[in-house]
């Protein structure tokens, strides 16, 4: 496993770059998830207002005014927070960048990189300004699309996100919320996707309602780039170790070298016994953690369906002999690695969606095709993924396959009212005026 890219360059290419320590691994492949997101996006929303299918919004805008105190005083303030916290990860003490998560949640930082770049920052917005500054400042009408408006729908899906994903997450994980509330809530690890996307809907609505998007138009357009950014997101989770993994395999067990190896009789009863302290404080008790026993078929590696994550990111299981520094942990007993499956699964469904998004004529159904096949995805990889049950009248559903229910259902309840609709009215909606 690579929890940061430091790692990763070591292993892959032998190319020693401390600097890289600070560069994690999940980030690094969420960053780029949203950033293939935001360029389908933009293509789809571009390809539908040349189709005529979007209209523009004007806007009343200042042009040759010189740099405002409020302006000044945002760069500033941005400049310093990108000096104090990010040069402050190279000009630091080493063992106060030890753990970089903590050291970016840590009040601990470089105050002078601050100060300097803030006033950069400052200083290159006022320097920007002033060359644009006109003697008379006038007010003109700009034009906006909704490609133009990408930047801005991106940061607010990830913002909102960001929160839900820390939310949904904290409600399945309840135990652990209860006993550390801030460390869970302010930490990098532990994400729900489901949270993440329902709350970021619910900003995204709100954003497109107001600048008078058409909301079946962008939801059709952002439906490939969701299912790409899923796909991208879980190589994070899985080149990490997040602990976002699946049940345990009990037809293996773990070699000292980190390699899955076939359990003989008894060796699942052993080594579970033998790291207790491992299983107990998540399960409660030995016979309650989940396991499926199932050999990897002669064509395919091993670690295909049964990987120890060494170095995990969590620093789960045991200590791996030999291994010295921070992320020296595996699993004794390797698991299912289900982001693995999601990335190969996820990755060729945004591929469907791409080949077959200009044959869904009606607004919102290649959105309600999206929901259905991302609820059946995530409700079947479920049943080999370790998440905390619900006793509902009987039956024990995780909070994701709860969820995924529902947004087949959703999706196939859009496709029908939307296709009826369209039908009623004698065929699809007429094209959306250019204001």
């Amino acid at each position: 496993m690579y929890p940061n890219l430091y790692f990763a360059f070591k292993d892959l290419f032998g190319i020693n770059l401390p600097f890289l320590h600070f560069v994690n691994s999940f980030g690094f492949f969420v960053a780029l998830s949203f950033i293939g997101a935001a360029v389908t996006l933009t293509r789809e929303l571009l390809r539908k207002q040349r189709e005529g299918l979007l209209k523009s919004e004007e806007a009343m805008v200042w042009v040759g005014k010189p740099a405002s105190p409020t302006e000044l005083a945002l760069n500033f303030i941005g400049g310093f927070v990108v000096g104090y916290k990010l040069l402050g990860l190279f000009l630091s003490d080493s063992a106060q960048t030890a753990n970089v998560q903590d050291f970016i949640l840590s009040a601990e930082g470089s105050l002078p990189a601050g100060i300097i770049v803030g006033i950069l920052s400052a200083g290159m917005k006022w320097w920007e300004k002033n060359k644009q500054k006109l003697p008379q400042p006038q007010e003109k009408k700009v034009r906006y699309w909704p490609a133009d408006r990408v930047g801005d729908l991106t940061i607010y899906a990830f913002v909102f996100g960001f929160l839900g994903a820390k939310i949904f997450n904290s409600l399945e994980t309840w135990n652990d919320f209860v006993k550390d509330p801030i460390g869970s809530l302010f930490s990098f690890s532990g994400l729900t996707f489901y949270g993440g996307l329902i709350c970021a809907a619910a900003a995204i609505w709100y954003y497109a309602k107001k600048h008078h998007i058409g909301f079946w138009y962008l939801n059709d357009a952002a439906a490939p780039g969701l299912m790409l950014a899923y796909g991208v997101g879980r190589i994070g989770c899985q080149v990490s170790g997040d602990g976002d993994w699946g049940i345990l395999n009990s037809a293996y067990i773990t070699s000292p070298a980190g390699k899955p190896v076939l359990a003989q009789a008894g060796d699942y009863q052993r080594v579970i016994a033998q790291y207790k302290d491992v299983y107990l404080p998540q399960f409660g008790a030995l016979d309650k953690v989940p396991h499926l026993a199932a050999k990897a078929p002669s064509w395919l590696p091993d670690w295909f369906f049964a990987y120890s994550y060494p170095h995990n990111v969590i620093s789960e299981g045991v200590r791996i002999p030999g291994c010295d520094g921070q992320f020296c942990s595996q699993l004794p007993i390797p698991v299912f690695p289900t982001p693995l499956y999601e990335i190969l699964v996820c990755i060729g469904l945004f591929f469907v969606l791409w080949a077959f998004r200009k044959r869904f004529k009606v607004p919102g159904t290649l959105f309600a095709f999206y929901l259905i096949l991302n609820g059946i995805e995530r409700f079947l990889v479920e049943k080999i993924r370790v998440n905390t049950k619900y006793d509902i009248f009987g039956f024990h559903p995780t909070q994701a396959e709860l969820i995924s229910s529902g947004l087949v259902i959703a999706g196939l309840a859009i496709y029908i009212i939307l296709t009826r609709k369209a039908k009623a009215a004698g065929g699809t909606p007429p094209a959306a005026p250019v204001a």
